[in-house]
């Protein structure tokens, strides 16, 4: 990677894309290679929001890969509060060798990446999560084997998962279908990034209201919460607006035979996705969650060795 941050990716070029994702499927099938990669080195975890599968995958990864890492709470840190993001970042530069961040505004992580002379990795923001979509798209190139002619259908929230797989599907070229309420739409600006760039990689990106319109014919079928952390106060009004948009047995009979179900966790089972769904042969959430620990091993690779 040419850049010392990951913040979006939309900062990421289609080789890097390739690059990080075969880097992670090397790190899979032999991860005893690298036992050493980052040996002594230091990351910083920063949290502002509570995580399982973000923690313990940056924790392990770096670990399995000789360095280790720091954990440092809301109450430690309490970024913008406590101290500025500027701050926060010119103190760690001199003590650890990266930073990942876990927080709710993007503009902290990129405030941080402004003032940090060491790499800064955005673990989660209102706007982005990048690690999950490329831990998504590992694991559709592992079980599809190709991303060439696949269509993708995303049903539910346009936030910021959203946002990382129609970056991604746009530099990868894989058609994505996006299907969510008036007013949920994923960002305009995103979108138009993405259109952009599909016009070169030979994709589309579409946007509809239609959630059967969106997963009729999908390779992949993804959704995620209806209502993400910070948003608690909007829980009995989102849910009746998503309801058109869970992802069922008769919603699902609209993709593909062969189509497998993705979803980035935690999970409300029988909100957004039925149990029949999750619990299915064709779910394959497991090894997404899995993926987690393997792509952000090669990012810390790309970034940080």
């Amino acid at each position: 990677m040419k850049k010392k941050d990951l913040l979006s990716l939309r900062d990421l070029s289609t080789e890097e894309i390739r690059e990080l994702l075969s880097e992670a499927f090397a790190i899979k099938a032999h991860p005893g290679n690298y036992a050493e990669s980052l040996k002594g080195k230091a990351l910083a975890l920063i949290f502002e929001k509570p995580s399982l599968r973000t923690r313990v995958t940056f924790e392990v990864g770096i670990h399995q890969m000789g360095g280790f890492s720091l954990y440092l709470s809301p109450a430690e840190i309490n970024l913008g509060k406590r101290e500025s993001a500027r701050d926060v970042a010119k103190n760690l530069e001199r003590m650890v060798q990266g930073i990942m961040v876990r927080t709710f505004a993007h503009d902290v992580v990129v405030q941080m990446a402004e003032q940090a002379g060491i790499p800064i990795i955005n673990g989660l923001t209102d706007f982005s999560h990048p690690c999950q979509g490329l831990a998504d798209y590992m694991t559709i190139l592992e079980i599809k084997e190709d991303f060439h002619g696949l269509k993708l259908a995303y049903v539910g929230d346009g936030n910021n998962v959203a946002h990382s797989l129609i970056f991604g599907a746009a530099r990868l070229g894989i058609h994505i279908a996006v299907a969510t309420p008036a007013d949920y739409e994923p960002s305009p600006a995103v979108v138009q990034h993405a259109r952009d760039v599909a016009g070169e990689t030979g994709c589309k990106v579409d946007i509809t209201r239609d959630a059967a319109a969106a997963v009729d014919g999908a390779d992949v079928v993804y959704t995620d919460v209806w209502t993400s952390m910070g948003q608690e106060s909007e829980l009995t009004r989102r849910k009746e607006i998503f309801l058109p948009y869970q992802v069922n047995e008769e919603l699902f009979a609209r993709a593909r035979p062969d189509a497998i179900f993705m979803h980035c966790l935690p999970a409300h089972r029988g909100d957004e996705v039925t149990d029949g769904i999750i619990d299915s042969a064709r779910s394959v959430v497991f090894q997404q969650a899995e993926n987690r620990l393997h792509i952000q091993k090669a990012i810390l690779l790309a970034l940080m060795g």
